[in-house]
């Protein structure tokens, strides 16, 4: 009888989880900004080109033994950086479009969750050899477990981008 009444209690507690999760958010949406002492194009570049961008991106910074790739002409259309590492899984950042002030890309994951989503650069002149640097980025939470993770995965991409920006920021400035 305690048995059965256990499985019950789990039953319930799952069936709310899952009731749940379809009322929250079903993709999510980041966006952060910061002023950098450089000129557009000199910023843009350390975004742009993988070879730069492995020096600042947060991800890189975790000393994690990962194995990576850089692919492609960099500054253009294709330039692809992969990874495999055991604390950062599987994944690529493959440059989609790319103009004087904006960079695009397409951020996939393979593992630990396979998902897709889209991350974009905004590069503005701001004030004199400024730039006002704003990293978007934005995709899917999947149905049930994505959607009751949501919270907490914008709460750590957004201090990620955070930390991110500082390091651009440092790099760009020192």
């Amino acid at each position: 009888m305690t048995i059965l009444y256990i499985l019950g209690i789990l039953v319930v507690v799952i069936v709310l989880l899952l009731i749940i999760a379809l009322f929250l958010p079903d993709g999510y949406f980041i966006e952060k900004s910061a002023i950098i002492k450089k000129p557009c194009a000199y910023v843009m570049d350390k975004v742009a080109d993988f070879h730069n961008y492995i020096l600042w991106n947060p991800w890189q910074q975790k000393g994690d033994k990962s194995k990576s790739d850089i692919t492609g002409l960099s500054k253009r259309p294709g330039h692809k950086y992969s990874w495999k590492g055991s604390k950062r899984g599987t994944g690529s950042l493959t440059l989609r479009d790319i103009d004087e002030h904006h960079l695009n890309f397409d951020l996939e994951f393979i593992s630990p969750v396979r998902t897709i989503a889209r991350d974009n650069w905004l590069f503005e002149d701001w004030g004199s050899d400024e730039t006002k640097v704003t990293w978007q980025n934005f995709g899917a939470l999947p149905y049930p477990m994505g959607r009751l993770k949501g919270y907490m995965f914008h709460k750590n991409l957004d201090r990620q981008f955070s930390e991110g920006l500082r390091n651009l920021k440092k790099l760009c400035e020192k």
